[in-house]
């Protein structure tokens, strides 16, 4: 089988950890390019790519490309996602997948329309840790859920040149960190309603913190908490509150650094971990085997529309657009 090729959009930050070093613990894929407007050739020589465009458009007329992995500001992503599905490439795109709900579904209609696939990157939602979450609350092994706490937080100190503060580049704390939670929820309790939300803004207008109150089917209440204040530790946590005890998860974004499940019932806690990889190894696999087998992802489609979808109500909710 030939290996499939990637190109990479965007000189990242995040690229050598989220793709460039899972592409080099595997023999049936290549990253073969990367186009950046800021010293492409350097971070080509640094990372030991082939190909350095400073056009994204080059990468995307390369033919011998097959995936396009999309590292670019949410101000970017609908845009050329759009273009390289209509070049005839699948695309995996950063989160948050687009500005909004509205660029989502067009993202969507594009990828029917050219029968190309579009995967956002919740690299977390494919480590064993969150099938075992969602298996376990399916099971009812606590009774019915009753409320959740869904936190992700990342100290981030306001710097007006930086993308996560700009807000018209897709910056603030619920785009950066918040989606992840509400990504968590809508996986294990569907689509939900924005009961009120509240935000501490930046000088520029973008949420530096943002909490939501959010409801789902079956009466579950659950609230949404990110922050990028500079007070804050990272932590991304999960607390389920059921009929007959309580689930708690720390590290859901990255588990492989450590994490920990907290079940208590009955008064007996129990404590445990879930092996596995890093997740951006995960979703690389999880990615490969559904472009080569044509199933769908969890992470593409119809979720990241309701994904926008939410996140749009809870700005809205804030007053925040």
């Amino acid at each position: 089988m030939n290996a499939l090729r990637i190109g990479l959009l965007g000189a990242a930050g995040i690229a050598p950890r989220s793709i460039i070093a899972p592409v080099r613990r595997r023999h049936d894929v290549d990253l073969v390019a990367v186009a950046s407007r800021h010293d492409a050739s350097g971070y080509a020589a640094r990372h030991g790519i082939a190909a350095a465009y400073d056009s994204y458009d080059d990468v995307i007329a390369d033919q011998t490309i097959d995936l396009v992995y999309i590292a670019l500001p949410p101000s970017e992503h609908a845009r050329w996602t759009i273009a390289a599905l209509e070049a005839g490439k699948d695309v995996l795109c950063e989160k948050p997948m687009t500005m909004d709900a509205a660029e989502a579904r067009a993202v969507l209609a594009t990828a029917e329309r050219t029968g190309r696939r579009a995967i956002e990157a919740f690299h977390d939602h494919y480590h064993p840790l969150q099938d075992w979450l969602r298996t376990f609350v399916g099971s009812g092994a606590l009774g019915a859920p009753v409320e959740a706490t869904a936190t992700f937080t990342g100290a981030n100190p306001f710097d007006p040149r930086s993308l996560r503060h700009a807000p018209e580049l897709g910056g603030g704390a619920l785009m950066d960190l918040g989606c992840y939670p509400i990504h968590w929820l809508r996986s294990l309790f569907g689509e939900p309603r924005v009961v009120a939300a509240s935000a501490e803004l930046n000088p520029l207008g973008a949420d530096l913190s943002i909490e939501a109150a959010l409801s789902f089917a079956g009466e579950v209440r659950a609230t949404v908490v990110a922050s990028m204040k500079p007070e804050v530790t990272l932590a991304s946590t999960l607390t389920v509150v059921a009929e007959r005890g309580t689930l708690h998860i720390d590290n859901l974004v990255f588990p492989a650094a450590g994490h920990s499940i907290v079940v208590e019932q009955n008064g007996v806690t129990r404590i445990q971990t879930v092996a596995g990889l890093d997740t951006y190894d995960h979703q690389l696999a999880a990615v490969l085997d559904g472009l080569r087998t044509g199933r769908p992802l969890a992470t593409e489609g119809a979720d990241y529309v309701g994904n926008m979808a939410a996140i749009d109500a809870v700005y809205a909710a804030a007053g925040v657009r």
